[in-house]
């Protein structure tokens, strides 16, 4: 069975994030998304509230299973059996950046893959940050998240103080 990883800290989870899966389950016969704790990125929503999140969003997809993982994510892509590290890309200033992990997880697992795909250019903009700062400035996101992330967005920064 083809196996891949898609990681991510998935904070929320966006239709970018969810065009890229989708893209990827016709490549694999089993795609994992990954949520990655992340605590250095101070996240806005806690590990198990964006795992959540994610199952809910991917419930139709039947090939899709939803784990979170802490480790070193090839450490965690060989655990799971995995072939593929899927990691999608916006814009060249993705590239860069995604382009040095690939190498890096490349000389720790070279029988690991990393393939880059790209979402629909109606997403290609689009970033969990951006959706997050919309939402908080009271902007609407129903056109970039799935309806219950954007009121998990709303009631969170309608908890918080100004």
């Amino acid at each position: 069975m083809r196996t891949a990883i898609y990681p991510g800290s998935f904070d929320p989870v966006t239709n970018g994030h969810l065009d890229v899966l989708q893209r990827a389950t016709k490549l694999f016969d089993q795609v994992i998304v990954a949520v990655a704790r992340s605590e250095s990125k101070r996240p806005l929503f806690s590990l198990e509230e964006r795992v959540r999140m994610v199952v809910r969003a991917t419930q139709h997809l039947p090939n899709v299973e939803v784990d979170s993982f802490e480790s070193l994510l090839l450490t965690y892509a060989e655990r799971r059996s995995a072939q593929a590290v899927v990691r999608g890309l916006r814009a060249v200033s993705d590239f860069e950046f995604e382009f040095q992990l690939a190498l890096m997880n490349r000389k720790l697992n070279d029988r690991i893959e990393t393939i880059f795909m790209m979402p629909k250019d109606t997403y290609t903009f689009l970033s969990s940050r951006l959706v997050k700062e919309m939402a908080q400035l009271g902007g609407d996101v129903s056109a970039f998240v799935p309806a219950h992330v954007r009121e998990a967005l709303a009631a969170r920064f309608s908890s918080r103080p100004a």
